[in-house]
């Protein structure tokens, strides 16, 4: 069943400030609103590396939940996407760096080696919440310090998890081959979460 026609009685929200999720999102021809609530992304000790990502974008989704409006006769019934994604190498994770040399260091780290992109994505109304991941392994050629100096000088990279972003400069001339969804390495798998969200809606 088409998406677009189960979502005609809802009105989408993207809780997400990033841009490459809202280009995803507009590119799947969905009609939605960003509204977005400041959480804690403390990572809890009891976590697997594999589910910080879905956990993450749980508790995003958690903070809006009971706002969101449902069998309210004077509007559509709303439905929250939140999304978070992570970058796993040698079971360590790779956050936004919060400056120059961090960037430097973590590029350092994925330069020649493959790694783990993991986004994890939450759909929730107000009565009910579903949550998944997906998993991409990307490959990286080795990189010059020049090339990683360059990237982040031009490119600022501070707001993408693991420093880069596949759309970007050093995606396209650093990553060598990639095993899964291209989309979940921009940050939203686009495939799984149409997928996932029929089945939410049915």
């Amino acid at each position: 069943m088409l998406l677009n026609h189960l979502l005609h009685h809802y009105k989408v929200i993207l809780g997400s400030q990033s841009p490459r999720r809202k280009q995803l999102l507009s590119a799947m021809d969905i009609e939605f609103e960003q509204r977005v609530k400041e959480v804690n992304e403390d990572i809890l000790p009891k976590w697997q590396t594999k589910e910080v990502a879905q956990k993450l974008a749980e508790r995003k989704a958690l903070a809006q939940q009971k706002e969101l409006k449902e069998n309210d006769s004077d509007f559509l019934n709303e439905v929250l996407i939140t999304s978070d994604t992570i970058v796993v190498i040698e079971d360590k994770i790779l956050n936004k760096p919060q400056n120059r040399f961090e960037a430097r260091e973590m590029l350092g780290l994925l330069s020649g080696k493959k790694h783990l992109v993991i986004t994890g994505v939450c759909i929730c109304t107000k009565s009910k919440l579903h949550s998944f991941s997906d998993e991409t392994e990307v490959f990286f050629k080795e990189l010059s310090q020049n090339e990683i100096d360059y990237y982040i000088q031009k490119y600022k990279p501070f707001d993408k998890a693991g420093s880069y972003g596949a759309q970007e400069w050093l995606g396209m001339i650093g990553i060598e081959k990639i095993n899964g969804s291209y989309f979940n390495v921009m940050g939203l798998p686009v495939q799984k979460l149409y997928q996932e969200w029929v089945k939410f809606l049915i």
